[in-house]
């Protein structure tokens, strides 16, 4: 039987942070827990198209700050801000409490796993053959620069009689390196069969070496000059 651990709750408090900053007594701990729970499954609901990557709940005496990473941030904006201030209304009747919201873009949606698995699922749902739509999302995300990817298919595929797991790897996905800048997604496609789960694991580098602080230090060196050679004495 495997035994497979998800790669962002192995590297948490240690390479990551938390999503969810607070302290709480163990009167009230239980409480804010299901009240974050609620916050996230209300947002994501409701602004689904707006393909948000994770939902980030910080909380002070004073109020909840809650951060949406998305890749498309309008939508959850809205004309002149009226969508944002209509959701915040929303999420104070839902918790009872001060709330302020502040959305973050996703620059690159390609090589963010749960962005690529939602993308997935949205193509299965319209029918298109989980083969084809399995290589393409491996290529798409290698082509932007990804170290490695992995997809698992797990349902009735194609349509079959019985469900069955289907995967595809690209890539290195050093799962227990804890250095390694590995990222986890997982969507359902809802089908007339049946749901269909997929799981994305990508990786996108190393923690402690990231690619912009080593391109930035290549570029620095270049621009060294060389000491000049020793001459030995005639």
């Amino acid at each position: 039987m495997g035994q497979k651990v998800r790669p962002t709750g192995f590297r948490t408090g240690i390479m990551i942070d938390w999503l969810s900053h607070w302290y709480a007594n163990k009167q009230n701990f239980s409480e804010l827990l299901v009240e974050d729970f609620k916050i996230r499954k209300f947002v994501k609901s409701r602004y689904y198209e707006a393909g948000i990557s994770k939902i980030r709940i910080q909380r002070t005496p004073e109020k909840v700050t809650v951060f949406i990473h998305a890749a498309q941030v309008g939508k959850i904006i809205g004309k002149k801000g009226q969508e944002v201030d209509k959701l915040t209304a929303d999420l104070e009747t839902l918790c009872h409490r001060r709330m302020e919201v502040k959305t973050i873009e996703v620059n690159r949606p390609e090589i963010d796993p749960q962005l690529v698995a939602e993308d997935i699922a949205n193509q299965l749902q319209r029918r298109s053959s989980f083969r084809r739509t399995m290589k393409k999302a491996m290529d798409t995300t290698m082509d932007a620069g990804a170290k490695g990817i992995r997809i698992q298919m797990a349902g009735r595929l194609g349509g079959s009689e019985m469900a069955r797991t289907e995967m595809g790897m690209t890539g290195s996905i050093p799962l227990s390196t804890l250095r390694a800048r590995i990222d986890y997604g997982f969507a359902e496609a809802k089908t007339a069969q049946g749901h269909i789960g997929i799981k994305v694991w990508i990786n996108n580098g190393d923690y402690l070496t990231p690619q912009e602080d080593s391109d930035a230090a290549n570029a620095q060196a270049s621009k060294v000059p060389k000491k000049p050679t020793r001459q030995g004495k005639r």
